[in-house]
C-alpha cells in the first residue's frame, strides 16, 4: 500500500508521525511538498520519500490532500489526471466533497475529514463524510489512518460536517479562550503568571480526565461540585447571569453557519 500526502504541513506531520507509531511503515508513505527545506525535514525525521509538485505522482492507493483550502482548487486540478483509482481524502476545511470531485474531473471516491489541532499531540477528534462510491474497505482504512491522530466519528450527511467544524474543529479555540480567562482570573487574585497558568491548565486537564472516566454527564458533575450557598454556586450564578452558556451555543452556531458559507463559496 502507498499513501501520498499532498502537502507536508503540521497536520500531515501529525498524521505521519502517528501512523508510523500505529504500524504503518515509512516506505508506505510519500509526501508531495513544494518546500525543499520541509522535504528535507520530513525525510530526515521520518525517513519517508518526498517529491516536489513538478514531479509526476507515484502510483498510490490513497491520495490525501493536506493543503490550505484556498490552494486546493489549483492543486486538485493539476493532479486530476493522476488519481488513477486511488481513494481521495481531503482535510481541507470548508471544501465540500462534490466541489473537490468537480475539480478532479468528476472523480467520485472521496472522504472529507474535519480534524482538529489536538491531532498534533495524537489527541484529535475528527469527523468524516464518505461519498457513496467509498467502499467499506476504504472506510476501514480511513479509520485506521485517523486513529493515528486520535478518535473519529462518521457522519451520514455532509451538512453535518459544518456541525463537526463548529464543535470539535473550532472547539479547541473555545477551550483555550476559557483557559486564557481562567489564567487571567488567577492573576487578578494575585498569583504570578506561571502559577496562574498551572492552576488554569491543570484544572482543565483534571476536569476533562474526571469527565472522561465518569459515568456522570457534565451537568451532573458540575452539580456535584456546586454546594448550595457555596463559592462555586456564586461563580456559576454569575456565569448564568452573563449568559455564558447561551453565548457558547450562539458561538458554535455562528461557526457552523460560516462553515456552510465557505462551502457555498468554494
Amino acid at each position: 500500500m502507498k499513501i501520498t500526502f499532498i502537502g507536508g504541513g503540521n497536520m500531515a506531520i501529525a498524521m505521519i508521525g502517528g501512523m508510523l507509531k500505529q504500524g504503518f511503515s515509512a516506505n508506505q508513505i510519500h509526501v508531495v511538498e513544494p518546500s525543499e527545506e520541509q522535504r528535507e525535514h520530513l525525510n530526515r525525521t521520518y525517513a519517508i520519500e518526498c517529491s516536489n509538485p513538478d514531479q509526476p505522482l507515484l502510483p498510490s492507493d490513497v491520495i490525501l490532500f493536506a493543503v490550505k483550502p484556498q490552494q486546493l482548487k489549483a492543486v486538485a486540478q493539476s493532479l486530476s489526471s493522476q488519481i488513477n483509482g486511488a481513494l481521495v481524502i481531503s482535510i481541507a476545511a470548508g471544501v465540500r466533497a462534490d466541489t473537490l470531485a468537480k475539480w478532479l474531473d468528476a472523480y467520485p471516491r472521496i472522504v472529507r475529514v474535519m480534524p482538529n489541532t489536538p491531532a498534533l499531540v495524537q489527541a484529535g477528534m475528527s469527523g468524516a463524510y464518505a461519498t457513496s462510491d467509498v467502499t467499506p474497505a476504504d472506510r476501514a482504512l480511513t479509520e485506521r489512518m485517523l486513529a493515528a491522530i486520535g478518535e473519529m466519528v462518521w457522519v451520514e450527511s455532509e451538512s453535518e460536517i459544518d456541525g463537526i467544524t463548529a464543535i470539535s474543529g473550532s472547539g479547541p479555540a473555545y477551550v483555550f479562550y476559557f483557559m486564557e480567562a481562567l489564567q487571567a482570573a488567577a492573576q487578578a487574585q494575585g498569583f504570578t503568571s506561571d502559577v496562574a497558568r498551572k492552576l488554569a491548565y491543570k484544572t482543565f486537564e483534571g476536569a476533562v480526565k474526571l469527565a472522561l472516566q465518569s459515568e456522570d454527564d457534565a451537568a451532573t458533575l458540575r452539580k456535584k461540585v456546586t454546594s448550595k450557598g457555596g463559592t462555586t454556586e456564586q461563580a456559576i450564578n454569575t456565569l448564568e447571569a452573563s449568559q455564558v452558556r447561551t453565548s457558547i451555543i450562539a458561538a458554535a452556531a455562528a461557526a457552523a453557519a460560516r462553515s456552510q458559507q465557505l462551502g457555498d463559496e468554494s
